[in-house]
């Protein structure tokens, strides 16, 4: 007879990069909420590193039971919700993503992330109970893209303008979040590839930490909103 567990879920190493990668995303709100915004990427593009691996580690167990399946993809989409949902839109909104157009970028790019993880949870669900291993492809722009989009973007600030900053910050939200939600076929990507993507996130991450100043306008540009800060550019 099998012993009553003490503790709901799961405990093996399957699930401890997706752990550690949650956990570094609320030490990176934390951080934006305080104004450090160059540690809060670090944190994003570090949290996107553990993602790129943890289902790695997962597969490499070969015994899981069907429920350890299943609770590591929940696991998995719960932290992601967390990690590159919640956590990017925070640091958007700090940084001047704000007023109505602002809020409403916010909402729906939050909201397409949750119906990307759950349409994900459905049709992973399907597919491992028909075939074994990893999809070959995504449905659609996988959620840790973020952790990929905004690095760069943020990197922005320090060729570019404030305005101009600010501006694209709205603009990879709306079509982030859109891509989420849009049913195309996307091949993953290969170990050269994967590479090639933390090299950039990683020279992006560099480039901000060398030379950005990390100023968030102070004008009336976040506090009004993108459609008042252009009205008034465009009328006063």
């Amino acid at each position: 007879m099998d012993k009553k567990k003490k503790l709901i879920g799961f405990y093996d190493y399957t699930v401890v990069l997706t752990y550690i990668g949650l956990s570094i995303s609320v030490i990176g709100m934390t951080q934006a909420i305080a104004g450090k915004f160059r540690s809060a990427i670090v944190c994003l593009a570090l949290s996107g590193l553990c993602d790129m691996f943890d289902g790695k580690i997962a597969r490499s167990k070969k015994n899981r039971t069907d429920e350890e399946k299943l609770f590591g993809m929940q696991i998995d989409s719960l932290c992601d919700v967390v990690c590159f949902g919640v956590f990017p839109a925070m640091v958007c909104w700090l940084l001047g993503v704000r007023g109505p157009v602002g809020w409403l970028l916010i909402c729906f790019y939050c909201i397409c992330s949750v119906i990307r993880l759950a349409f994900f949870n459905v049709l992973e669900t399907k597919r491992q109970q028909q075939e074994d291993g990893a999809n070959k492809y995504y449905h659609g722009l996988p959620i840790t893209s973020m952790a990929i989009v905004l690095p760069l973007v943020f990197m922005l600030q320090v060729f570019v303008s404030n305005a101009t900053f600010i501006v694209a910050l709205h603009i990879s939200l709306a079509v982030v979040g859109l891509l989420f939600v849009v049913d195309f076929k996307l091949k993953k990507p290969n170990n050269t590839l994967l590479t090639i993507l933390v090299i950039l996130v990683a020279a992006a991450v560099v480039i901000t930490i060398l030379f950005s100043n990390f100023r968030v306008p102070k004008w009336n540009f976040p506090k009004a909103g993108l459609s008042d800060w252009l009205r008034n550019q465009l009328f006063d």
